[in-house]
Order: C-alpha cells, then sequence, then structure tokens
C-alpha cells in the first residue's frame, strides 16, 4: 500500500540548515534533521511508522489532507512525501506472520510431551542468527 501524506518544512531558527518536519494529519507525528535530504527522509520513516503502529493496532488511519488545504507560515514549504507501507512493514513490522513448517514425526512427539513451543524456538533461533549476521 503506497500513500501521499502532506508534511510542513519549517527551517531551524538558527543558521544550522536543518528542519523539523510535521504532519498536519498524524498528530504527534514530528521529526527533523540536519539537512533537507535527511529531514525527508526522517519524516517517511516517521510517518510510515506512526501509520504502520496505528494498522497494526487495529486502528484506522487519517485521510490525507488536500494539498490545497494546508496552511503554513512564510518560512515554511509543504511537500508530499510517498510511504510505502508494504516495504516499511517487511522491515519494521510487529504483526506475527503464520508460517507452515514440517518437522519429523518423532521431533514432533519429543516436543509435545516436552511442552515446547514451537513458535518461541523458532522466533529464538532466527533472532539468533538476524544478530550474528
Amino acid at each position: 500500500m503506497k500513500l501521499i501524506y502532506p508534511a510542513i518544512f519549517r527551517p531551524f531558527s538558527d543558521e544550522s540548515g536543518g528542519f523539523v518536519v510535521e504532519f498536519p494529519d498524524l498528530p504527534g507525528c514530528v521529526t527533523e534533521g540536519k539537512t533537507l535530504e535527511e529531514a525527508i527522509e526522517m519524516g517517511i520513516d516517521a510517518a510510515s511508522g506512526w501509520i504502520l503502529g496505528e494498522l497494526e493496532d487495529g486502528e484506522s488511519i487519517p485521510e490525507a489532507s488536500k494539498y490545497k488545504d494546508i496552511k503554513s507560515n512564510e518560512n515554511e514549504m509543504v511537500n508530499l512525501l510517498l510511504l510505502d507501507l508494504d516495504s516499511y512493514a517487511e522491515k519494521y513490522g510487529e504483526k506475527a506472520v503464520r508460517k507452515n513448517l514440517t518437522i519429523p514425526a518423532w521431533l514432533n512427539t519429543f516436543a509435545e510431551k516436552n511442552n515446547l513451543n514451537f513458535s518461541k524456538i523458532l522466533q529464538d533461533a532466527l533472532l539468533s542468527i538476524a544478530q550474528t549476521k
């Protein structure tokens, strides 16, 4: 799912060249970057995380405002940011994904007799491998 949300970019009050990024449609979603490029990247990350969190909690997400309806001050600029939620969720999503697996019958019997949790064992093993990479 790809979404487009308007973001307001406000220059830092000093001469450092950085920007604060705020999303009028996503309450509390604010980030910043030291350069415009970094501010755009951070804005996409922050908005994607905000929306993914809402979706994973079963909440609905706000509709994006029309570009022409966004009000900004003289020193601010409004830009539309493209959010690729599918790609973001693959990297950072917490939603559990169901997987089927095949193991030998004797191993299944052993695990069941010992009250072993297949999901927990597989998650722990995969996390262990991921931490070594």
